[in-house]
């Protein structure tokens, strides 16, 4: 008996047709792959899109957040800080190795001068913020940042131009200050995260060669 609903072989599409539409499909696919899921996922943006749609920033907290986790798993207590300047120290007795290219230099005294930009922001547990200053190559900012009614874990990093840099990191800190000299142009600053299980304030004050400052997230 015939069904009038099944297609005749001449409504059916042809092998080329399938194959044109299977070709088509695998672009759309590696298109939205690299100009979406990498930089919004991963920070990763070789094509500059994501950077565009605000997706790369997205990518990088993302990123910085799994790693803050992995931390967390992998460390022995709670309450240890762990900065960048400690976790390159050898143990008693052993030669001190060069200096990274990369390590902070020393901090110098915070000028006893005015400063020219104060943002608080309050945290609830697990919650994190970003706040960044737009600087060139070269240029330097002497910050203070103090958390009131707890400690918090931070990276202070830069990015622009398609480099990243993280310049230090700690966790369960109280405050920290100093000055922030730009490896490069482009947002440089902090990304903070409350691993208490209170809300905290955090008031950070900044001066000195950037053009603007703000918070990213």
């Amino acid at each position: 008996m015939y069904n009038s609903e099944t297609p005749s072989r001449a409504e059916l599409p042809s092998s080329k047709q399938l194959l044109r539409s299977t070709v088509l499909a695998a672009v759309s696919a590696v298109v939205l792959l690299v100009a979406v899921v990498l930089p919004a996922e991963y920070g990763i943006d070789p094509t500059g899109v994501g950077r565009v749609l605000r997706l790369t920033d997205m990518g990088e907290i993302k990123t910085q957040l799994a790693a803050e986790a992995a931390a967390d798993t992998a460390a022995a207590s709670g309450n240890s800080v762990v900065t960048s300047a400690q976790a390159q120290q050898p143990p008693p007795g052993a030669r001190s190795a060069p200096t990274p290219a990369f390590a902070p230099a020393a901090k110098p005294a915070v000028q006893e001068a005015p400063w020219r930009d104060e943002m608080t922001v309050t945290l609830t547990p697990g919650e994190g913020t970003e706040i960044k200053m737009r600087m060139t190559e070269g240029a330097k900012a002497d910050y203070s940042w103090v958390v009131q009614g707890g400690r918090v874990n931070f990276d202070t990093h830069g990015d622009g131009g398609g480099k990243n840099i993280s310049y230090e990191k700690g966790r369960d800190v109280p405050a920290d200050d100093g000055q922030l000299v730009a490896a490069f142009t482009g947002n440089h600053g902090w990304y903070w995260r409350n691993r208490g299980k209170a809300d905290v304030k955090l008031v950070l004050r900044t001066r000195g060669e950037y053009t603007d400052i703000k918070r990213a997230m």
